[in-house]
């Protein structure tokens, strides 16, 4: 398709994931235009050379002329604040932004809209193993957060029908160096590398290195097929496991007491109890801990056999990040 070769749209671009994207579009020898709020943190890609446009998602007008001359959008808003008490601003962001997006470049007749969605949007199969032929079927259990990636994934493929040429990156937890803000479980990793993480617990989540998903992206841009979605996740990893092996790299003590599930739904209860007595969030929550037991593994022969994905070890990332955090304490 000729429009691959053309400019790429990266919305997010002041993101983990987004700035990532835009550093393999920039090595790729593409040209790139990132749309970002003026008070958006841009220091990931400020000694970029690529074209650079003010502006807010939520303007019609602003997206319809960063898309103009566009052959592919990629997009990786996403609001993740999963604890926030009042999920309004979650829906606005990640239900409405992506719509007035995906309109936007329907309207624009952009050849690709390479959507950022989230392995949460998959399903769960009773084998334990899930893959992209399993809808989302755990709406019961669902906090709001989850509910509007499903939502906006729902819009993507809705739209794809009527002529969006989209696809979805089901991106798992990410990983890696860079991580500028940081994210809350790029945060994790953090307080290990400061030796500030004595204790951990035993959940797992699935995880990718962020330069693999961002890689990702782009192969679903060259070899993804519209209309379909993509998980993106490497392989399933305990926290004990991740912390260590970053302990690991830093030189520095991993945690060394395990927190039973039973203390840590109890703390995390009375915690949240209290901040929102006080009428304040808080990043742990009984959701938070509830999904970590709800999500199981995944299966990702569909990425890797239709967009030839070829993910590092999950350690190479881990490294980079118990680098990147040493040296930007």
């Amino acid at each position: 398709m000729d429009k691959l070769l053309d400019r790429a749209l990266v919305l997010g671009a002041s993101g983990f994931l987004g700035s990532h994207v835009v550093k393999a579009l920039v090595a790729a020898g593409r040209p790139v235009r990132i749309l970002a709020r003026p008070s958006s943190d841009t220091a990931m890609t400020d000694h970029l050379d690529l074209e650079r446009r003010r502006g807010d998602v939520f303007d019609p007008e602003t997206l319809r002329n960063a898309m103009e001359g566009c052959g592919s959008v990629f997009y990786c808003i996403v609001d993740a604040r999963s604890w926030l008490r009042d999920p309004a601003p979650l829906y606005r962001t990640n239900v409405e932004g992506a719509r007035l997006a995906m309109e936007a470049a329907l309207e624009a007749g952009v050849g690709r809209f390479v959507f950022t969605s989230s392995i949460v949007t998959i399903g769960l199969n009773p084998s334990g193993v899930a893959s992209e032929a399993d809808a989302f079927n755990w709406e019961d259990r669902a906090p709001p957060y989850v509910m509007t990636r499903v939502e906006a994934e729902r819009q993507l493929l809705a739209l794809c029908r009527k002529g969006l040429p989209g696809i979805a990156c089901n991106v798992a937890t990410t990983f890696g160096g860079h991580d500028h803000q940081p994210t809350p479980h790029g945060k994790l990793l953090e307080l290990t590398v400061e030796e500030r993480m004595p204790v951990y617990w035993n959940t797992k989540m699935s995880v990718v290195g962020i330069r693999d998903a961002a890689e990702a992206m782009l192969l679903a841009e060259a070899r993804g097929r519209v209309g379909e979605r993509y998980i993106i996740a490497d392989r399933m990893m305990d926290i004990a496991e991740a912390t260590a092996k970053t302990a690991a790299f830093a030189g520095v003590k991993p945690p060394r007491v395990e927190v039973p599930m039973w203390a840590l739904t109890g703390a995390t209860w009375l915690t949240e109890k209290l901040m929102h007595a006080l009428g304040q969030d808080t990043i742990m929550t009984m959701s938070s801990i509830a999904l970590q037991q709800i999500m199981g593994d995944f299966d990702n022969t569909k990425a890797r056999t239709e967009l030839g994905w070829q993910p590092r070890p999950i350690e190479q990332s881990l490294r980079e990040a118990a680098i990147w955090f040493r040296e930007n304490a």
